[in-house]
C-alpha cells in the first residue's frame, strides 16, 4: 500500500504557490525570446526546418544541462504515455497554429489575442478539473472575449483570418494545461519537456519529408509561404538565433509544466501576461511594430480580464486552502 503524502502546511502552500507564480514569469520570458526568434526567421525558412531545429537544440539542451541535475534518465519515466503524448500533441497543435499567425501578425497582436489562453483555461478549469469560478470571474471572461471579437476585426478581410490562427493556439493551449493539471501527481516538468520535444521532432521531420522540396511554396499568404516553403541550410550568422530558439523552448516547456505543477490553473495562468509587454517591446525594437488603436483596446481588455482574474484568484483564496473562491 502507497502511502498518503503529508498535507501541505499553509506557509509550505504559499512557498510552493510563488514558485509556481515566478516559474509561469519565467517561461512567459523565455517563450516571449523564442518567438522573437521564430518571427524573425519566418522570411527565410519553412516553419518545420524551424521546429526541427529547434527541438533538436531544445532536446540537446535538455539532455546534457537538466537531466544530470534531476536524476539522469529516471526523470523521463512515465505511468501515463498515452497522457504525455495527448498533452504533448496539444503543445505541438498550438506551436504550429501560432507560429503560422506570427508570420503574418504583428508579433504583439498574436501575443494579445493568444493570451486569451488564460481566460479560457479559467473557463474550462471549471468542467474538466472542478475548480470553482464565481460570477466576477465569469464577468471578466466575457470582457476577455468580447477583446478576443475586437483583435479578430470583423470584416477585415485576410488579417481577420489570420487572426484565428493564434486564437486556434489558445484553445490548445488551454486543453495542453488542463492535462498538466491532470498528470501533475505522477510525472514530472522535465518528463513533460522531453515528450513534447520528442513530438515535435517526429511532426516536424515528418512533414519535410513532404514538403521539404518546396513544390508547394509559390503561396501569396505569409502563413502559407512559411508552412510550404523549401529547407535551406541556414548561413552562420543564423546559427545562434536557432540555439537561442532551442534553449528558450526547452527551458520554457520546463518551467511552465513546474508552474501549472505547483498552482491551480486559474492562478498561474494570469502572470503569462508578462509576455505581452515583451512581445510589444521586442516587435518594436526588432520589427518596427506598434499596435493600432483598435489593437490596444483589444489588448487592454485581453489583458485587464486576465489580470482580473489573477487579482481576484489571490485576494480572495489569499494564497492558501479553504478559502472561499468568488
Amino acid at each position: 500500500m502507497t502511502a498518503k503524502a503529508p498535507a501541505l502546511t499553509p506557509t509550505m502552500l504559499r512557498r510552493q504557490t510563488l514558485i509556481g507564480i515566478l516559474c509561469a514569469i519565467g517561461a512567459s520570458a523565455a517563450f516571449s525570446v523564442n518567438d522573437t526568434a521564430i518571427k524573425f526567421l519566418s522570411g527565410n525558412y519553412a516553419l518545420h526546418q524551424v521546429i526541427l531545429f529547434r527541438s533538436t537544440i531544445g532536446m540537446s539542451f535538455i539532455l546534457i544541462f537538466i537531466l544530470p541535475f534531476q536524476g539522469g534518465f529516471d526523470a523521463l519515466r512515465t505511468r501515463r504515455l498515452g497522457a504525455q503524448l495527448l498533452r504533448a500533441a496539444c503543445v505541438v497543435t498550438s506551436n504550429l497554429f501560432y507560429f503560422l499567425g506570427l508570420a503574418a501578425l504583428h508579433q504583439a497582436e498574436t501575443a494579445a489575442i493568444f493570451y486569451v489562453a488564460p481566460i479560457l483555461i479559467t473557463a474550462l478549469s471549471v468542467p474538466i478539473l472542478g475548480e470553482r469560478v464565481g460570477p466576477r470571474r465569469w464577468a471578466a471572461v466575457a470582457v476577455g472575449l468580447a477583446g478576443v471579437v475586437i483583435m479578430l476585426r470583423p470584416g477585415g478581410g485576410t488579417i481577420a483570418t489570420a487572426t484565428l490562427l493564434p486564437l486556434a493556439s489558445a484553445l490548445a493551449y488551454a486543453f495542453m494545461h488542463m492535462m498538466t493539471r491532470r498528470l501533475k501527481a505522477t510525472e514530472g516538468a522535465v518528463a513533460m519537456t522531453f515528450y513534447v520535444q520528442s513530438l515535435f521532432i517526429a511532426v516536424s521531420f515528418s512533414m519535410g519529408l513532404f514538403f521539404a522540396d518546396g513544390h508547394l511554396s509559390a503561396q501569396a499568404d505569409p502563413s502559407l509561404a512559411f508552412l510550404f516553403r523549401a529547407w535551406v541550410w541556414p548561413p552562420a550568422r543564423d546559427l545562434p538565433i536557432f540555439i537561442g530558439c532551442g534553449v528558450g523552448s526547452a527551458l520554457g516547456g520546463i518551467l511552465i509544466a513546474q508552474a501549472y505543477r505547483l498552482c491551480e490553473a486559474a492562478l498561474a495562468a494570469p502572470f503569462e501576461y508578462v509576455a505581452v509587454p515583451m512581445a510589444i517591446f521586442w516587435g518594436l525594437m526588432v520589427f518596427g511594430e506598434w499596435p493600432d488603436g483598435t489593437a490596444w483596446i483589444g489588448i487592454a481588455l485581453i489583458c485587464g480580464a486576465g489580470l482580473y482574474i489573477g487579482w481576484r484568484e489571490i485576494s480572495v483564496k489569499g494564497l492558501s486552502p479553504g478559502a472561499p473562491r468568488g
